[in-house]
């Protein structure tokens, strides 16, 4: 950050703290020249390991290395291997080494030598077993060759920091006989719910890297395919995964387990953070962008202390940020958070060594040394790693400690956040997360129940678009408005019963000073869970108790000459056990037929407006059903008639919208509303009418609801 000048007795305090003590210095990295790419099979053998061996040809080529390929395993001998940064196993596949062989390639992993291992790499050696720890996981299994998502999981490693969070190829995807994750650092895995065949539960690393035996290893299971090694993003993947092993670039490839998320890329764990000050963040690709300031993105759910902090950040030049711990709620001043906690710097060129990367901010500078071998460029992602127990702050670059400091300041407990120092101070940030010493507590619920659920309200400013339900619409860009006067509300349909822990409003500069947090059962009876009459805008997030399925923020007093104004009504909760869930809303919909000429289209029977209808044609039967998206146990049916209901009908359920079964029938229905209880299972379900009470007129409903669990 750049900041205000500092008083004169904090600076002497700054003289005092100059020099660091106990932090070690890292080896310079050692540049990359000669790789050996070893390619021998004693069983299946791949027909891309010659697309393989060219594409690390060009890589090297292109990035000046030089690469020796070979399937003689006459090569492993101890003189031989020492002049190679990295040995990249291609497919090899079944026992390939005799034991003086594995002998000579375990000494040069000791004496600091690099592994990368390629898809049937994990399919080889399987009875040497320190092959299989240095691997890192035995192949098992694989289905069909298919196209499958692989999820980035580490976004700063040299290796992956290219990849989209979520990339979807065609591969030949390994199963391995026991998950990894408990001894290396995995940097990207696989989505099963993506493909058929994946056995490891929903827990799939496929590409991962590990310090092991005195060297390092980099793995990666994608390579199957002849078309992968054309693909640039997997030969920049192996481009980096190369320079890992070779100790030509810092990685942190240390296990990581025991970390809750905090920002994890998407809109919902971004909902849970607060902007202090001027700017903000846009967000694309599951990375945070700053965009003016000088101001402070904080994470308002609870304080920390004794804990291990993980963020990955990227200055795209000579710009500016920082990340901010220990400090009390700023009550939406950036500046507080500077003077009462600390800021761990992020600054390339600033000439004081206390303002730089890696210092805490104007108290310690960082060991350079240690900095400078760890340090990825301008352009590059970087990983922070920030412990705080007590008043001491230990900060790691890439897995590299750089500094440690005891506080004078009261930062033992405290927030977190990420800077925006200013306009052209460019920063990102990625893949925020936390581990405490004494395990994290469960973190309040991300899913948003209001998110596109039916809304209502007691008025829209006249003239305007800012309808009620653009408060639900997940987008902070558009927004309710009320008319110009007290009091006022706007309610949200959760479709079920939720125990309620949670309520965000996101207010417009037309805020409202008093209101309650009201729930119900029935959109009739109200209770209120919270009430003030002191608020000052901008963003309340309450923690609040009750139970309801609708809830609504009920305006008494504005703190405005306008009315009352939301661009985001969040609402947070556990549904309440036994209550069955409304699944139709806003669902896809068929119907036999629509009143010719008439708006009444199906999807207005399930859009949660009582004011809209699905009308059919004037003939007998007709039919309407919606798709509920997957199976479903179903418990309840409310239909809402229009004057033109039906007399005669049955409620039915199918898996493949073909085959029906069902599960109510009547001949006397009256119209009105007919709330039904009924057992049933399915995907889709249809109101078949073929009797209509009006004949001069077709089948009407205002809502057709759908129940269950």
């Amino acid at each position: 950050m750049r900041i205000r000048a500092l008083s004169t007795a904090l600076s002497l305090t700054l003289v005092a703290a100059a020099a660091l003590v106990g932090v070690s210095t890292p080896a310079s990295a050692a540049p990359l020249t000669k790789v050996l790419v070893f390619s021998k099979t004693a069983g299946f053998r791949h027909s891309s390991i010659p697309n393989g061996i060219a594409a690390i040809q060009q890589l090297g080529t292109t990035n000046g290395f030089t690469v020796t390929a070979t399937e003689d395993a006459g090569q492993f001998t101890t003189a031989n291997l020492a002049q190679y940064q990295a040995v990249v196993w291609l497919s090899t596949t079944g026992d390939v080494l005799d034991p003086a062989q594995q002998n000579a390639f375990q000494a040069y992993i000791a004496a600091g030598g690099g592994y990368v291992g390629v898809h049937a790499a994990a399919d080889t050696e399987y009875d040497w077993a320190w092959y299989g720890g240095l691997v890192g996981g035995y192949f098992n299994s694989h289905p069909a060759t298919q196209q499958a998502t692989v999820r980035t999981e580490d976004r700063s490693n040299v290796s992956t920091a290219h990849l989209p969070q979520n990339w979807t190829r065609t591969d030949e995807w390994y199963n391995y006989r026991a998950n990894p994750r408990a001894n290396v650092k995995v940097l990207s895995n696989l989505d099963e719910s993506s493909y058929s065949g994946g056995t490891m539960n929903g827990d799939h690393p496929i590409t991962w890297c590990q310090n092991y035996g005195g060297g390092r290893a980099w793995y990666t299971g994608l390579g199957h395919t002849e078309q992968t090694y054309t693909e640039a993003n997997f030969t920049r993947m192996l481009l980096g995964g190369i320079q890992i092993a070779a100790g030509a670039k810092p990685a942190d490839c240390r296990p990581e387990v025991g970390y809750t998320a905090l920002f994890d890329g998407t809109q919902a764990s971004l909902n849970q953070w607060r902007q202090a000050g001027p700017g903000g963040f846009t967000l694309a690709d599951g990375t945070l962008t700053s965009n003016g300031g000088m101001g402070l993105l904080w994470y308002p759910v609870r304080t920390f202390a004794n804990y291990s902090l993980k963020l990955d950040w990227m200055m795209p030049g000579d710009d500016n940020g920082g990340v901010f711990i220990g400090f009390p709620d700023p009550q939406g001043d950036p500046w507080q958070p500077v003077d009462a906690g600390h800021e761990i710097q992020i600054d390339a060129t600033d000439a004081d060594p206390s303002r730089t990367t890696g210092s805490v901010y104007s108290f310690r500078a960082p060991d350079t040394a240690a900095r400078a071998a760890a340090l990825n460029p301008p352009g590059s992602w970087n990983t922070y790693e920030i412990g705080v127990h007590g008043q001491r702050v230990e900060i790691w670059l890439n897995g590299v400690k750089i500094n440690d400091y005891t506080s004078t300041r009261n930062i033992a407990n405290g927030y977190i956040g990420v800077q925006n120092d200013g306009a052209g101070m460019d920063i990102n940030y990625r893949n925020i997360r936390i581990k405490t010493d004494g395990g994290n507590p469960p973190q309040p619920p991300t899913t948003d129940l209001a998110q596109g659920k039916p809304t209502a309200t007691s008025s829209v400013e006249p003239g305007s678009p800012h309808v009620a339900a653009n408060a639900v619409d997940g987008n902070s860009g558009t927004r309710w408005g009320s008319a110009h006067a007290d009091p006022q509300w706007i309610s949200v349909d959760l479709g079920a019963t939720y125990a309620l822990n949670r309520v965000r409003l996101n207010w417009e500069a037309a805020y409202g000073r008093a209101y309650q947090i009201q729930t119900s059962p029935n959109n009739s009876t109200w209770t209120t869970v919270y009430s003030t009459t002191t608020s000052d805008g901008g963003v309340d997030d309450l923690t609040l108790t009750g139970t309801g399925r609708y809830v609504r923020v009920n305006g008494t007093a504005r703190g405005t000459a306008w009315g009352y104004s939301l661009w985001d009504l969040n609402v947070y909760g556990t549904p309440v056990t036994g209550t069955p869930t409304l699944l139709s809303s806003g669902r896809p919909t068929a119907t036999s037929s629509v009143e010719p000429g008439s708006a009444h289209v199906a999807a207005n029977a399930v859009d949660g407006n009582t004011a809209t209808r699905w009308g059919s044609a004037y003939a007998d039967p007709q039919w309407i059903s919606v798709d509920l998206g997957a199976t479903r146990s179903l418990s309840r049916v409310r239909l809402n008639w229009e004057a033109a209901y039906g007399r005669a009908y049955q409620i039915q359920t199918s898996p493949d919208n073909s085959t029906w079964t069902t599960v109510y029938s009547t001949t006397t229905s009256d119209g009105g509303i007919d709330d039904i209880t009924l057992t049933g299972t399915g995907r889709h379900v249809r109101v078949y009418g073929t009797q209509r009470a009006l004949t001069p007129y077709g089948y009407s409903l205002w809502e057709f609801e759908v129940y269950g669990a």
